[in-house]
């Protein structure tokens, strides 16, 4: 796929601090820097890999984007126009095309909820008109897209495994036919056979449909196969970015030497 020249995804100075709290008044005492002063862009068809050990910061970063948390700092703009500063039904329209795909297979799927709700969820919040049978052939639609039968929809999170659990939360954010997901380390919960098979999914999707992914991950063995730029985070900045073969080939932070040294490999 030919890249746009023009990013689909900016992020200049972003920043997310979280409130410590402390004192018989429970004033705030300090701050948690966990996004301090990040930038990157991400043009439309591309993988940029955002790489970093737990508590890095990443998951943050990707939650801000979909306002999951509240940005501190900075600016995040979408096609061109800031939505950072969007609230409620204004930045609607973007999470219509901003998903996020989540890390665990096992608590990202309500368990009292049929596959059917929850691929529908979304549905019935951006497509309120669709009608009831189109709206039933789209989720089997959504099924088959993802490597699921359309008899899964009847059926609750505890009868799957977790890799068939990823695919159900994959094809959820699928629903709604977005430009941008964000895949807060999707397979890092699951088997490394298992692994391969969801990073595989994960690039004929992107194949077929034109998608953009930030891949959040701590693991640069599979970044690797997946990402045509990497981002790798440290306490909250940026300390290192560059394409697959830079990084790999010579790392010049000392944290990324020690992420690469620490991983083993993903045999895909």
């Amino acid at each position: 796929m030919k890249l746009k020249m023009n990013p689909l995804i900016t992020v200049n100075n972003l920043k997310v601090y979280f409130p410590v709290h402390g004192g018989l008044l429970r004033r705030v005492v300090d701050y948690i820097k966990a996004v301090d002063d990040v930038s990157f862009a991400i043009r439309q068809g591309e993988t940029v890999g955002l790489v970093g050990e737990s508590g890095s910061g990443k998951s943050t970063i990707g939650k801000s984007i979909v306002q999951l948390v509240t940005v501190s700092g900075g600016e995040i703009a979408y096609d061109g126009v800031t939505v950072s500063g969007l609230h409620g039904g204004d930045f609607l329209p973007y999470r219509k095309r901003i998903q996020m795909i989540f890390h665990d297979p096992y608590n990202s799927l309500n368990p009292r909820m049929t596959v059917e709700q929850i691929i529908g969820e979304p549905l019935d919040i951006h497509f309120k008109k669709m009608p009831k049978p189109r709206r039933r052939a789209r989720i089997g639609e959504l099924l088959e897209l993802v490597g699921l039968q359309k008899s899964h929809a009847d059926r609750y999170p505890h009868e799957f495994s977790g890799g068939q659990r990823q695919r159900i939360g994959i094809a959820r954010a699928l629903a709604v036919e977005p430009e941008f997901i964000i895949c807060d380390e999707p397979v890092s919960a699951l088997d490394v056979s298992v692994q391969a098979q969801i990073v595989n999914l994960l690039q004929d999707l992107q194949q077929r449909l034109g998608l953009t992914y930030l891949f959040i991950s701590h693991d640069l063995a599979v970044v690797e196969h997946l990402c045509d730029y990497i981002l790798v985070l440290n306490e909250g900045k940026i300390v290192e970015h560059g394409e697959p073969e830079q990084i790999y080939q010579s790392p010049k932070h000392p944290y990324t030497r020690k992420l690469l040294a620490a991983v083993p490999r993903l045999c895909l």
